[in-house]
């Protein structure tokens, strides 16, 4: 017999739902992710971002005005100890269309990597090449991934600190044999948020560490940088996300993007010109969360503490 949850609890679901509905709708309509008639093939790993990104889809075609169809796809890829019956059991009383797709991955990984070496990357190959094929076959016009706002930010960092690019992981892309739409949903939401509102749905929420690989460590250093931050400057990394939707190309140095060298002077006013003397302007109030409530929100004179 299950328990009743406190109405405390209730509150906080209900809050949470609707901020991360109003967030993945919000997104959804910025890079208009989803059209009319779309089949969404939302991949499932049975952690707590993808159980989140089915419900809150399942949640948003009950309203959207716009008819789209999903199918639930889940990659069983033979990890020892991976418990196959919980993701049909949760699927079943859902009532959804959904498909487990078996390959044994596992194997081939662990016969091509190196012991002691990370499996991640191949593991990733693999994987990717599966959904896609399986999306092929299911006539799927779209692919849901879970990754959230967090990720697209320690994305960036990894890039700028050990790849020397200024790349984030886009909201929307053509895949690589550029036969597939992938869309994130999730990407204007809080990883916090996402795990909350998990615990709080009591989601079967299934291990990751099944294949024994090791964490990465560098995003692992830069998830434990952010949630620090996080802690000690309330709206910093509201704003570093912003950041990637504000870029001023003819303020960075790509030549690529900006034409300095055709660059001349003029006698009217410049668009985007420079005080080329002055500090940059902070405007504090940008750090500040839309999608938190009035009294969640950090105060100004804890952000000019940055």
């Amino acid at each position: 017999m299950s328990m009743q949850k406190p109405k405390s609890d209730k509150l906080t679901l209900n809050k949470l739902q609707k901020r991360l509905r109003r967030e993945v709708g919000r997104a959804i309509a910025d890079f208009n992710m989803i059209e009319d008639g779309d089949k969404v093939m939302c991949c499932l790993s049975g952690g707590k971002d993808s159980y989140t990104l089915l419900d809150i889809l399942l949640n948003l075609q009950q309203h959207a005005p716009i008819n789209f169809s999903i199918v639930a796809v889940n990659l069983d890829q033979k990890q020892p100890g991976f418990p196959e019956e919980v993701l049909p059991n949760y699927l079943n009383s859902l009532n959804i269309d959904y498909l487990i797709v078996e390959e044994d991955t596992y194997s081939i990984v662990k016969d091509k990597v190196p012991e002691g070496k990370t499996t991640c990357a191949l593991c990733s190959r693999l994987r990717r090449g599966i959904l896609y094929s399986t999306a092929k076959k299911l006539g799927a016009t779209k692919i849901a991934l879970g990754h959230h706002r967090d990720d697209i930010i320690e994305t960036l960092l990894l890039n700028m600190f050990y790849g020397g690019k200024m790349k984030a992981m886009p909201a929307k892309l053509v895949s690589d044999d550029g036969q597939h739409m992938v869309i994130r949903p999730l990407a204007y939401s809080r990883e916090k948020d996402i795990a909350k509102y998990a615990n709080l749905k009591d989601f079967p929420i299934i291990p990751c560490n099944l294949c024994g690989s090791q964490e990465n460590l560098q995003r692992k250093q830069m998830k434990a940088m952010l949630n620090q931050w996080d802690r000690q400057f309330p709206g910093r990394i509201e704003s570093m996300f912003r950041a990637t939707q504000n870029i001023v190309p003819s303020h960075m140095v790509d030549t690529s993007l900006f034409d300095f060298q055709s660059l001349t002077t003029q006698d009217q006013p410049f668009p985007d010109g420079d005080q080329a003397f002055d500090p940059p302007s902070l405007d504090y109030q940008a750090g500040i969360d839309e999608s938190t409530d009035a009294e969640e929100q950090p105060s100004v004179v804890k952000l000019i503490s940055l």
